[in-house]
């Protein structure tokens, strides 16, 4: 599969979900993980939550949003070079990985993989479906441009999902 842009084309492999407020939706960068920091970064880091799939998108979303002020929410589907993927295996983590609040080794390990700049997605798994996967999007990756928004929809949210 390739992405045709306006004088160059990606060979792209992974496409990953982002569902955000749609105010937010527009901005890929990151500035809003890097005020609050999260699992997978430390405060002051930019990157980007996506989902490997809508629906683990939707419970990330879910799990984090305060249930009386869900707000519009619009969903991005972005494509990334399959080149620039790193991924880390359940095993390679501390037992402790899915806890909530999250084990601060976890966003050490990220904030390392965001120095080094390997890559420009970390594949990490889902803590709430473990059989599931999220994307951390590094926003200072020299490569970064290359991802490409392939869609931006309004995301019809079911408000029978927080009763």
């Amino acid at each position: 599969m390739s992405w045709e842009g306006s004088n160059t084309v990606y060979s792209v492999r992974m496409i990953v979900y982002r569902i955000c407020n749609r105010k937010h939706a527009g901005d890929l960068s990151g500035k809003g993980a890097a005020m609050f920091g999260g699992r997978w970064n430390k405060k002051g880091s930019p990157v980007i939550y996506a989902g490997e799939s809508k629906e683990i998108a939707l419970l990330e979303i879910l799990v984090h949003a305060p249930r009386v002020l869900l707000p519009e929410l619009d969903i991005l589907t972005l494509a990334i070079p399959d080149s620039s993927i790193t991924e880390i295996e359940k095993n390679e983590l501390p037992n402790n990985w899915y806890d909530y609040p999250a084990p601060t080794i976890l966003s050490e390990i990220a904030e390392t993989w965001i120095q080094q700049g390997d890559s420009i997605a970390l594949k990490v798994p889902s803590c709430i479906i473990h059989s599931a996967h999220n994307y951390i999007l590094n926003c200072l990756h020299p490569a970064f441009e290359q991802v490409m928004v392939k869609e931006h929809t309004e995301f019809h949210f079911d408000p029978r999902l927080l009763g």
